[in-house]
């Protein structure tokens, strides 16, 4: 705080007068993390250091850090308020830790941060026999249609075991099952959420555990969102002509479905009768012009799709189309017969006439 002393014929010049105020902030108090029942998605609260009390004339608020084990490193953020809700992977350690700033004419309009924070970490359950949580857990989110969702069992699950799966999102109160669990010998093996659409662009949080008669099985939580699972259905529809320059081309039809065509983008595979196959660049056009495959040649094609990289940070490849080949001398045999049949037409029999036609030009 600078005061200036008042002015006078003693004085030459007036000569500020500094007073200085030392203290210490503390850090919040009280640190806890809840878990309200939604599968990773935790509630933070503190309270505020007890010597807030006297300091009127701060503004207070706080930095909350907390470890992000999806990305692997530390996450921050600045909040007034006492509480705040973060996503945690609960098979490992939770880690958050909070710190106390002061602002405003009681520390001279300067940000001061406590020199210590208030920390929690909270170790994962051991809850359940050693080695029998879920394998390969992926889900499918199908021609952005209806999501299925499949696991393995360890093969430390012991006999006569049931799996459960328990979803959660934004949009649920609490926790709930599987809508319809998918069956392989009698057993679970995966979940499908027909009757139950999820919401895209939001964490959906998993939770798979399961009982035995020899006590619970090990749970297995994954957090996701599912636009990143699409996977497009097959191409159904395709077609090949031969243009004028004897070049091809080739247009297909994307599939019925909720993904916006402008999403997709294709990938072409070309078989010249070899094992090898060339891969053609992923475009998100619905056609394309290729080479005349040359005399006596027969090439197929075959097509599929993924969402683009502007729809989704990722995607699963749909099936291959089935094939649809072209032969060179197709349309050049074709194109003579037709240049015969207007030499010979003023010569057939106006009751009766045959053309052969060899097999192979419509295969």
């Amino acid at each position: 705080i600078v005061l200036h002393m008042a002015t006078g014929p003693w004085l030459l010049q007036a000569q500020p007068l500094k007073i200085s105020f030392s203290f210490s902030v503390s850090p919040p108090e009280d640190l806890q993390v809840l878990d309200p029942g939604h599968l990773g998605h935790m509630v933070i609260t503190w309270s505020p250091p007890v010597n807030m009390d006297s300091m009127t004339e701060c503004t207070v608020q706080y930095q909350l850090e907390y470890f992000n084990t999806y990305r692997n490193s530390w996450s921050a953020i600045r909040t007034k308020l006492t509480t705040y809700s973060a996503q945690f992977d609960l098979m490992k350690d939770v880690r958050v830790r909070v710190y106390t700033l002061l602002g405003g004419p009681c520390t001279n309009n300067t940000m001061i941060m406590s020199a210590n924070y208030t920390e929690v970490i909270q170790k994962p359950s051991d809850t359940g026999i050693m080695d029998t949580e879920i394998r390969d857990f992926k889900c499918v989110f199908q021609n952005m249609e209806y999501m299925e969702c499949k696991w393995t069992r360890s093969p430390n699950t012991p006999a006569k075991s049931q799996l459960n799966l328990f979803f959660w999102h934004e949009e649920l109160d609490q926790a709930e099952e599987c809508p319809k669990y998918i069956f392989s010998r009698g057993i679970r093996r995966g979940c499908n959420f027909t009757e139950k659409p999820l919401p895209d662009f939001t964490d959906i949080n998993f939770c798979v555990n399961g009982s035995s008669p020899q006590g619970p099985l090990k749970q297995t939580f994954i957090s996701l969102q599912i636009q990143n699972y699409v996977k497009p259905a097959a191409v159904e529809k395709m077609y090949l002509q031969t243009g004028p320059d004897l070049q091809l081309e080739l247009h297909w039809e994307p599939p019925a479905g909720s993904i916006p065509e402008h999403c997709l983008e294709w990938e072409v595979k070309c078989s010249r009768g070899d094992p090898v196959a060339k891969l053609l660049p992923s475009s998100t056009e619905i056609s394309l012009s290729l080479p005349s495959a040359g005399r006596d040649k027969r090439r197929c094609y075959k097509v599929r799709s993924k969402l683009h990289k502007y729809c989704a940070d990722k995607s699963f490849w749909s099936d291959w189309s089935q094939k649809i080949c072209h032969t060179s001398n197709d349309a050049s045999l074709l194109s003579q017969m037709s240049n015969l049949m207007l030499l010979v037409w003023p010569f057939l029999s106006p009751l009766y006439f045959l053309i052969y036609v060899p097999e192979y030009i419509f295969n």
